[in-house]
């Protein structure tokens, strides 16, 4: 049996000793290429490590094991592995051939518009993966923020600290989606435009460090959980905020929930594209989901 290791910032040889213990394996480290005779792939980070690598690690369609070892590891969670120790524990059972890996989606970003730093006019041709959650508006601010704060902070409630900051200078913005019409998900219909304060496309229910935006998501449907924020006083967001932790936002008056398989999204002004934590591009976007498109190692 052979497995690549790949180490996110933080992360070192040392963390992947445990995971070595089992005989008869060999390691490399780092992203393999698509010609290495590998069995799985171990990545030690967090949401953004796993987020820069998806687009490969889907090409290379290898069982995947996330050690949960960043400043934000909610794909971890969403595969309920809460600690190192659980990825540990994950890993001995794989490789002792006592448990096999399961198929979960990701999510896709089309840009629409040319990308800043790439040739005039040029358009991203392949979609950019997340595993979690995009967003944009707000969601957007606060990850911008919640990046600048040093990493120990990030993992300790950064995006609730960015809230309060963010959305001082904030301002609603209109927001159009094109969605599927009926059964159909190559016909997009556009649906009344409304004013907002954010769009989270969700893949699965936790992002920005265990917020339960998505309560009803799940990783293997073929869809996206949609949480839009209408206009909403400030004050009233802000004292309504703690109840995304739970899950509980959906019966707010300003909320709308729903699902689909794809939409595009269109903003009464360019606004940032955030998804897994990371800046992706600006809108407008056609964001989708790919079924079974990554193989994951679970306890």
């Amino acid at each position: 049996m052979r497995a690549a290791a790949i180490l996110g910032l933080g992360s070192s040889p040392h963390d992947l000793r445990p995971f070595q213990q089992t005989s008869q394996i060999g390691w490399t480290i780092g992203l393999p290429s698509a010609q290495e005779p590998l069995d799985a792939i171990l990545i030690f980070g967090g949401d953004g490590t796993l987020h820069r690598h998806l687009g490969s690690l889907a090409k290379l369609r290898l069982p995947v094991l996330v050690v949960p070892a960043g400043s934000g590891n909610d794909f971890a969670r969403a595969l309920g592995l809460l600690s190192v120790s659980d990825s540990l524990a994950a890993w001995r059972k794989f490789a002792a051939h006592e448990s096999e890996s399961r198929s979960v989606d990701l999510g896709t970003i089309k840009p629409l518009a040319p990308i800043a730093g790439r040739m005039p006019g040029a358009i991203a041709a392949d979609p950019i993966y997340f595993s979690c959650a995009a967003g944009v508006g707000l969601d957007g601010e606060i990850a911008r923020r919640a990046n600048t704060l040093p990493r120990w902070l990030r993992a300790r409630g950064g995006y609730a600290l960015s809230l309060p900051g963010a959305l001082l200078g904030f301002r609603p913005f209109g927001l159009k989606l094109s969605t599927p019409l009926g059964q159909d998900a190559n016909d997009l219909a556009p649906q009344e435009e409304r004013s907002a304060v954010a769009a989270v496309f969700a893949n699965t229910p936790y992002y920005g460090g265990g917020m339960k935006v998505a309560p009803k998501a799940q990783m293997d449907d073929g869809q996206l959980d949609v949480c839009i924020i209408r206009n909403i006083a400030k004050m009233k967001l802000l004292t309504v905020f703690p109840s995304v932790y739970f899950g509980r936002h959906l019966g707010i008056r300003e909320v709308e929930y729903f699902s689909l398989p794809r939409a595009r999204v269109e903003t009464d002004r360019p606004l940032d594209v955030y998804a897994d934590g990371e800046l992706v591009c600006r809108t407008p976007v056609e964001i989708g989901v790919v079924p079974a498109a990554l193989r994951v190692i679970v306890s």
